[in-house]
């Protein structure tokens, strides 16, 4: 098992999942405090990486497109800091960074997985009930309704129809903006067939974000709604899409004669991929000690 340890928080890698879990350092994000310890399958990983610097590195782990509702709603807009799949590593544990990389790698080129998206969201989102209160409103999302309340800094023409419930079925799209330089952000909900033409303050459907310490946890919301809305890149009619699966806590044991079988046939197409040229000496060579390793 390859791990790190650092301040930032604890990456894992059992050769099925990386698990994430944020440290307990002041200087961690809110928000990855609160969404937690992330399970993160290795067919949902596309690629890792880490890049070396003056007096720390960054480790990151890319995910396919389409396999987290996080990443879907927020669009890469996530700030460096607020980004679960980024690690800051100090300087003496480069090569244990490295190391890690090396296993995932190898695991991603043993399974062949692919770096195309999914049609399917492959982790669940933030855990429901969630409540979060930040800018001139408070939205809660229960997996049936979302609740929008109001502050008393929200506009009048905003506050006075009095608090809004939507219902999941009702949403069309999920729009979440950060603040940015003078630009406030906000988490907007489209109801109906037309784009909304009201500004985030005025708008009902949405709450208004002034980049205050909490705004980033209203990503956790529009992720929470994303994740059980139809996922934008399945082939199936929206009625047969399923919930994304629970997060599972236990494990089923391996079946190892059965594991044996399957990395002995890897190896051999392995070669035969290795013969054909499709892989290339350095490619075959490090994918074979990676599966002899597992023998």
């Amino acid at each position: 098992m390859a791990e790190i340890i650092q301040k930032d928080g604890t990456w894992t890698f059992d050769g099925d999942t990386v698990r994430i879990v944020p440290g307990s350092d002041k200087g961690v994000s809110l928000l990855r405090k609160t969404l937690g310890e992330l399970a993160i399958p290795l067919r949902a990983v596309a690629g890792v990486s880490f890049a070396t610097g003056r007096k720390s590195g960054r480790l990151r782990l890319r995910l396919r497109d389409g396999a987290d509702p996080l990443l879907q709603s927020t669009g890469g807009k996530l700030e460096e800091g607020s980004d679960p799949y980024q690690l800051t590593v100090s300087a003496d544990r480069t090569g244990v960074a490295e190391y890690f990389v090396d296993e995932v790698r190898n695991a991603l080129l043993i399974e062949q997985i692919g770096t195309d998206p999914v049609d399917r969201y492959l982790l669940p989102g933030p855990s429901l009930p969630i409540t979060v209160s930040a800018g001139d409103g408070t939205a809660a999302f229960d997996g049936e309704q979302i609740k929008l309340t109001w502050s008393w800094t929200a506009e009048e023409a905003k506050a006075s129809g009095g608090p809004r419930t939507i219902a999941l079925s009702e949403v069309q799209e999920v729009e979440w903006l950060p603040s940015s330089g003078l630009g406030n952000g906000h988490l907007r909900f489209h109801v109906g067939r037309s784009a909304p033409t009201a500004p985030p303050k005025y708008d009902p459907h949405a709450v208004e974000l002034w980049g205050f310490r909490k705004d980033p946890l209203m990503a956790l919301v529009a992720a929470a709604v994303v994740a059980r809305m139809p996922h934008p890149y399945a082939s199936v009619e929206p009625a047969a899409v399923e919930a994304p699966p629970a997060p599972s806590i236990a494990k089923a044991p391996r079946d190892h004669d059965g594991d044996h079988d399957a990395l002995l046939r890897r190896l051999r197409e392995l070669g035969e991929l290795h013969q054909a040229g499709i892989l290339t000496d350095e490619e075959f060579t490090t994918a074979k000690k990676a599966i002899l390793g597992r023998l």
